[in-house]
């Protein structure tokens, strides 16, 4: 064994001390927002009753996927507030929504970007390929350094943690569509953002939206490890329950985390789906037909070819 070893550890602290003295207005701007932005989705969901919620949420339930998951989605909720974990799982919506939002808003752009340029797809997947393998806690140490404890460190560590899936399932969307539907485009005069637009992210729907709820998944799962750094809510409750081996107490908040994490995977499952089951997919379809009769009807009529007389 030599004594030679590489100070790799000690020049990303160095890195960090130095963009924490230089750049400290900037992260602090950053905390306000977010703060700003967490503390008015809190709000939303806090300050009304909790039948009020249990009755939004059993009307989007019932808009998108229909009657029987409206009726689960109001069995799970009773749950939730009969175990007394109303008020964190609220904290931890909340936080999924902020962090989910700006993933999405960070992470679809730059799929774009990378299915539009090779280069810019070569740079990205590495950066993408580090973002995942890198262990989960690992996010929490910077975001800690840099914006101080609270929710906010919490909500950074969940973007960075779960928009890799958005970036590579709207990149691989794109790249999907057929080619020669996006040349048809082109030969009619289409500009690439209008191709872009009206022809690619509309067939690479299916694919962005597994992306999203993949986005948001990771960040459910990524919000009850932020609990370590006082992001609060249900992941506050899963840290004390192991700190005093509380078996209760961890199972109740556990069983509330699986009961989001279910009604938002359904739900975004079903926004992707073509064929859903709830009144917004009928209402889509009937739009749907609609555009499309609209369409055939106010297309040109070709005059037919004149036929030939019989002798």
């Amino acid at each position: 064994m030599t004594d030679f070893r590489l100070p790799l550890g000690s020049l990303v602290e160095s890195f960090v001390d130095y963009i924490t003295d230089t750049f400290g207005f900037i992260f602090d701007f950053i905390r306000a927002l977010f703060a700003g932005a967490y503390d008015g989705v809190e709000i939303l969901l806090g300050a009304p009753p909790f039948w009020a919620i249990m009755l939004v949420l059993g009307v989007l339930a019932f808009g998108i996927r229909g009657w029987k998951f409206a009726v689960g989605t109001i069995v799970g909720l009773l749950v939730i507030l009969g175990v007394d974990q109303w008020d964190n799982a609220m904290d931890t919506l909340a936080l999924v929504l902020v962090a989910s939002v700006l993933a999405i808003a960070l992470s679809v752009p730059l799929g774009i970007l990378a299915a539009k340029s090779t280069l810019a797809s070569n740079i990205i997947r590495p950066v993408l390929d580090f973002m995942q393998t890198m262990p989960a806690f690992v996010y929490l140490i910077p975001a800690l350094i840099l914006f101080r404890i609270g929710v906010v460190p919490g909500i950074v560590a969940t973007i960075i943690f779960a928009m890799a899936p958005g970036v590579r399932l709207t990149e691989l969307g794109i790249r999907s569509v057929d080619k020669e539907v996006v040349e048809a485009g082109q030969a009619f005069g289409a500009s690439p953002w209008r191709i872009l637009r009206q022809i690619q992210l509309p067939l690479a729907t299916p694919t962005i939206m597994a992306g999203i709820n993949q986005v948001i998944m990771l960040s459910l799962s990524m919000v009850v490890i932020s609990g370590l750094v006082g992001a609060g809510g249900l992941g506050a409750q899963v840290i004390a329950s192991l700190n005093r081996i509380d078996i209760a107490l961890g199972f109740e908040a556990g069983l509330a985390v699986v009961i989001l994490a279910i009604f938002l995977d359904r739900i975004t499952a079903s926004l992707g789906s073509s064929e859903s089951a709830g009144f917004f997919g009928s209402l889509r379809r009937v739009l749907r037909a609609r555009r499309v009769t609209d369409a055939a009807a106010s297309a040109p009529r070709t005059a037919s070819a004149p036929q030939p007389s019989r002798v």
